[in-house]
């Protein structure tokens, strides 16, 4: 089993930054690529931007110039770095791995960012 906790939600106003940060842990040797969703009140989960092991990277096109993802693979540790955060960013943040023995995926408890005046 592989567990992620997520952490670096907040309340931010619009143009504002937030990084969140994604550690796994237990069987680690099991993933690889890692990712971010997120999921508004009243809207599905969306794929918001996704990194393999060797840091090729790849984001939604609602994100593409605002958000990084970035990895340390030596700490187990995905990052998401926000940038000019708008309201239709607000939702819950979660970090994403799958099991590349037996496809299960992993998911963290979420982490709330909201953007507003």
């Amino acid at each position: 089993q592989v567990q992620l906790v997520e952490s670096g939600g907040g309340l931010v106003q619009p143009g504002g930054s937030l990084r969140l940060s994604c550690t796994a842990s237990g069987l680690t040797s099991r993933i690889n690529a890692r990712a971010w969703h997120r999921q508004a009140p009243g809207k599905q989960r969306e794929l918001v931007a996704s990194i393999t092991y060797f840091g090729r990277t790849a984001y939604a096109d609602s994100v593409k110039g605002r958000f990084s993802i970035s990895r340390d693979n030596a700490r187990n540790t995905v990052y998401l770095q926000l940038n000019g955060l708008k309201p239709d960013d607000t939702a819950v943040y979660y970090c994403n791995a799958k099991d590349i023995v037996n496809g299960n995926d992993y998911w963290g408890q979420g982490t709330q960012v909201t953007v507003s005046s």
